[in-house]
């Protein structure tokens, strides 16, 4: 095998080609293509779910075609990695032109090539030649710019076999502990849906609740529109989000588990005095794919620098009627979570979701004192179930780094040939 000093590099544009084929129009209605959109692809480079439309039902942005062998790159968006080899695919699939497909010639090996768009260099290269903010992306010309390690056609079949092993049984550990952890997630997710709409007394007495998502509540329980559990309610800031400034910006990616995760905040230099976040407000996602629209994420904290909120939020004040914690706990439940994203007006790509829908939504509601029971009988389950969650998620985000580093040092000529013989 070629050693790593002989592992020459050479722009992707002289590898393969780029956006190949687009579909023209097709004069049969009955006409149907298989689509794929860039939700459908995830940061470790699987396809999930693809869609069939007929023709003329197909977003008028389906028109780049895919075949066997070739490797789709999201070119907006680019920070979220969406790059996925196409295998085996159904007839007729197209992707959305958010997608370069990248065709490899006979210089580089198909096989080689979905792992060498995938190592650390190349996605570095995606990321840092993309221009915009909120929605960074790089051009099909710059993408073929990017250089890439090409050994030997032998060298990179043999690469190609060694990774297509060891990439396996890596997938194979990430994927017992992601049904571990998926099996405890339901597990929390079905007690918090339990007590938030049922409470904690197993003698209480029942009644019909007269809502169209749930049955019975207890018998002393109202019931309202969630809007008027709300003091105040407010959309985000509209102005461009930059990678500076001196106040953070909370965006849809920063609400995690019914919290906001700071650290995947942007920036802006200055904002009204309103529209400063501080503890216990709630941030509602109203825009998003629909998998994901209508999170909820509790500010926990007293912010120590001034911190917003971009305009795909709403931030909402609870009123004398609820505890924010509680809040948090019933918006974020699967039941009332699936009957709220049936309220979602859908889009290609996404789906909105506007608070004042939202806030049409009747909800069950205890009384104050029993909230605050709930709110804590929760909280001293999670001191229990989290750790024991977030030690598989740490195992799973290092099974994932291992993955990426051996990718890495594979297409780049790290690993000698002889540890990569069965």
């Amino acid at each position: 095998m070629t050693s790593p000093a002989e592992f020459s590099t050479r722009r992707l544009k002289y590898t393969a080609t780029i956006n190949d084929e687009a579909l023209t129009e097709s004069t049969d209605s009955d006409f149907e293509v298989a689509y794929i959109d860039i939700g459908n692809v995830d940061s470790q480079g699987r396809v999930h779910d693809i869609v069939n439309y007929r023709f003329e039902d197909a977003p008028s942005r389906a028109r780049r075609i895919v075949r066997n062998g070739d490797v789709i790159i999201s070119t907006v968006r680019t920070y979220l990695q969406a790059i996925a080899p196409v295998e085996n695919p159904p007839d007729n699939l197209i992707v959305s032109t958010g997608f370069a497909v990248v065709r490899p010639s006979n210089v580089l090996d198909h096989r080689f090539c979905k792992y060498v768009l995938r190592a650390s260099c190349f996605l570095w290269e995606v990321e840092s030649r993309s221009t915009g903010v909120s929605y960074p992306a790089i051009n099909a010309s710059d993408l073929g710019d990017i250089k890439v390690s090409l050994p030997e056609i032998s060298a990179q079949r043999l690469i190609a076999n060694y990774l297509d092993r060891e990439t396996a049984r890596i997938d194979g550990l990430i994927a017992e502990k992601e049904r571990m952890l998926a099996l405890l997630e339901e597990k929390r997710a079905a007690l918090i849906s339990r007590v938030v709409t049922r409470g904690l007394d197993p003698d209480v007495v029942f009644k019909r609740s007269g809502l169209e998502w749930l049955d019975e509540i207890p018998a002393h329980w109202d019931t309202c529109q969630l809007k008027r559990t709300w003091g105040s309610s407010d959309y985000g800031l509209s102005e461009s989000i930059r990678d500076e400034g001196d106040i953070a910006v909370l965006r849809m990616s920063c609400i995690v588990d019914g919290r906001v995760d700071v650290s995947k905040s942007g920036m802006i230099t200055e904002v009204d005095r309103h529209l400063l976040l501080r503890r216990n407000d709630l941030l509602f996602n109203r825009t998003n794919s629909l998998d994901q629209i209508a999170k909820v994420g509790l500010i926990d904290f007293d912010p120590e620098e001034p911190l917003t909120f971009a305009s795909y939020l709403v931030r909402i004040r609870a009123n004398h009627r609820a505890t924010p914690h509680y809040l948090v706990a019933l918006l974020n439940s699967s039941l009332f979570l699936n009957f709220a994203r049936k309220n979602a007006i859908p889009a290609i790509g996404q789906a909105n979701l506007s608070p004042t829908r939202y806030g049409e939504i009747h909800i069950a509601l205890p009384p104050l004192a029993e909230q605050e029971e709930i709110v804590t009988f929760l909280k001293r389950d999670a001191e229990t179930s989290t750790p024991i969650r977030e030690h598989i998620r740490s195992t799973i985000n290092l099974l994932h780094e291992r993955r990426a580093a051996l990718i890495t040092a594979a297409v780049t000529g790290q690993i000698p040939a002889e540890d990569m013989t069965e």
